[in-house]
């Protein structure tokens, strides 16, 4: 495809995630016009989205590792958040735009993302948070993916994987806890522990709405039903 269009992308987008109509969302376009911005010279100089993915792994590890050393660090762990957040909407547009996704590619961006929070969990206990509190929301957004993917597994897409609190939104609460310890050092204790509180709070909200439609969905069906289709 014409790495340039736009409009093609989107629709190559909406097809990769379940027919989701990203056009009804503001928000969602918004964040596919900046991906496709930012992916478009990529995909022209033939960069393979795999690379992208893996300087996101990167990004990733320094995130937590930059916070941990406290004092003014943690603002620069929050630009940090910003770059991970875009690069993980940059090798996806990158892998569209040449059409080069793969099996693994995926694997290795869900790989990604998973250090990304768990490394995010590990600056705000490294400045302050609980650690009992960081290490239950580590577990519950390490278990919604889990969920994710087994349901996807057995057949589940779309709707039904969806939940309130999606992996924005621990980008969102991880970058603003840190950057509000990086900017008030004083109070660094307090912010970081009530960010990992409305983390752990949305990971509960996430895991039940998982179950719940997942079940919901699964219940009385036959297993491996793709396998079962394509046999």
């Amino acid at each position: 495809m014409d790495v340039d269009d736009l409009e093609g992308y989107v629709d190559r987008w909406s097809r990769a995630h379940g027919g989701y109509d990203a056009r009804s969302s503001p928000s969602t376009m918004l964040w596919l016009r900046i991906a496709h911005r930012l992916g478009a010279p990529l995909a022209r100089r033939g960069v393979p989205p795999t690379r992208v993915t893996l300087l996101g792994g990167v990004v990733a590890v320094a995130v937590g590792a930059v916070a941990a050393l406290g004092g003014r660090w943690p603002v620069l762990a929050a630009a940090l958040v910003v770059v991970l957040a875009l690069l993980d909407g940059v090798d996806g547009a990158v892998a569209e735009l040449t059409d080069s996704a793969t099996g693994w590619g995926r694997v290795v961006d869900q790989l990604v993302d998973r250090v990304g929070d768990l490394s995010m969990v590990a600056g705000l206990w490294a400045l302050g948070a609980p650690g009992p509190l960081c290490a239950v929301a580590a577990v519950l957004t390490v278990l919604d993916e889990a969920i994710r993917g087994g349901a996807a597994a057995e057949g589940v897409g779309g709707v039904g994987l969806v939940s309130f609190p999606e992996r924005p939104a621990r980008l969102v609460i991880g970058g603003v806890a840190l950057l509000g310890a990086g900017v008030v050092p004083s109070v660094a204790g307090t912010t970081v522990t009530v960010a990992a509180g409305l983390w752990t709070l949305l990971a509960v909200v996430a895991t039940v709405q998982l179950v719940v439609n997942v079940r919901r969905q699964l219940l009385g069906r036959p297993r491996n039903v793709a396998e079962r289709e394509d046999s």
